[in-house]
């Protein structure tokens, strides 16, 4: 020997820019981390907006008892917020989560027939065509009522008011969602391959006849999947933006924020990639395991749904997927504007998954 020291860096890197070279040759992985993505956000960036549910803020003082407003309850389509603090609802207002804030206030009419003062504060914020059909809702209502009070005089007059915000985008909804599904997808699948396969070849073993240390193969590894998929991040946030007009509120500090909430929840997710690697039996069942992980977040994490569109039960279940809480720090970073330190919730549910899974990684992981 030459009295040369081995350096565990320089072999960590030459086998992350043998990996990347790897993962740059396979098409799977190109696929599900980049074209998968791609097709969804061109598809709904051409669509354009659409509409789910209206959710609606009622202010403190409406009258709930009142018969206008027991009709409104039974609209399908609306969703109504009764017990948010003004302010609070105030914010949501203006950031687009309310498409409006009713103020119903009973009244006598005409005939000493009660009448209503429909007070209707929305926000440039909120999505159009959700005004629209809440416009059309309370007008609905107002000429039921009107029939039953056989054609008197109209029971309710509406004033509507808009105070500034943001453009809410079907786009600024969409391409957090694709890309939190993105991060999934490459972590779990593609590490489950790669350490499956890896075990197969006997190429770990071989690495352990190497000075290398075995943390120095996984950071390796973890290594390059994340600078892969850090340029498919910049790909998706940059074609959305410029393509189609993906709100950035901060500009580059809010395109780095995302960047930098791409590695968490792919480390997070990888996890789960090490898991599904060491239970696997053999190459088939990689797939079937990484869908048990990977399709119910994709359906129920308000990837292409907001949650509250989901039946009642359904939600509890929504809210405990950690994909959920990446989407929803993505898009408040994104489009609200919110810093990293303003989802420490988000990220401390993602933080407390990844404690769980790397605890379960560590139990049934498989070097050989």
């Amino acid at each position: 020997m030459n009295g040369a020291k081995y350096s565990q860096l320089r072999a960590m890197l030459a086998i992350t820019k043998g990996s990347l070279r790897g993962i740059f040759r396979s098409p799977s992985a190109v696929v599900f981390s980049l074209g998968f993505p791609l097709v969804f956000i061109l598809v709904f960036g051409f669509i354009g907006k659409s509409t789910v549910s209206v959710k609606v803020g009622v202010d403190r003082r409406t009258d709930i008892n009142s018969r206008y407003y027991q009709e409104l309850s039974h609209a399908g389509t609306l969703k109504l917020v009764t017990d948010q603090p003004e302010a609070e609802m105030e914010d949501d207002l203006k950031k687009g989560r309310l498409v409006a804030i009713l103020n119903i206030v009973p009244k006598e009419g005409a005939g000493h027939v009660t009448a209503y003062d429909i007070n209707i504060r929305t926000s440039t914020a909120s999505d159009a065509a959700k005004k629209i059909t809440l416009v059309s809702i309370l007008k609905s209502i107002a000429g039921k009522l009107d029939d039953e009070t056989y054609k008197r005089p109209t029971v309710a007059t509406f004033t509507q008011t808009e105070v500034p915000g943001r453009e809410f985008k079907t786009i600024d909804f969409i391409l957090p969602g694709q890309l939190g599904f993105a991060l999934m997808s490459a972590a779990v699948f593609g590490t489950a391959f790669l350490f499956y396969n890896m075990r197969q070849t006997l190429v770990l073993k071989r690495f352990f006849a190497t000075p290398i240390k075995r943390t120095y193969i996984v950071l390796a590894e973890a290594l390059s999947r994340m600078i892969f998929q850090l340029i498919s991040s910049v790909v998706i946030i940059a074609l959305g933006h410029f393509a189609f007009g993906f709100t950035l509120v901060n500009g580059f500090a809010t395109f780095m924020e995302m960047l930098v909430l791409s590695v968490f929840g792919l480390l997070v997710f990888m996890g789960f990639g090490f898991v599904v690697s060491s239970l696997a039996k053999n190459e088939s069942t990689i797939p079937p395991l990484a869908n048990i992980i990977t399709l119910p977040q994709f359906l129920l994490a308000g990837t292409f749904f907001p949650i509250d569109s989901f039946p009642g039960w359904l939600q509890p279940i929504c809210k405990i997927m950690p994909l959920t809480y990446l989407i929803d720090a993505l898009r408040k970073v994104a489009f609200e504007g919110l810093h990293l330190w303003h989802v420490g919730w988000e990220l401390a549910i993602l933080t407390l998954w990844g404690v769980v899974v790397y605890a379960v990684a560590v139990k049934v992981f498989k070097w050989e």
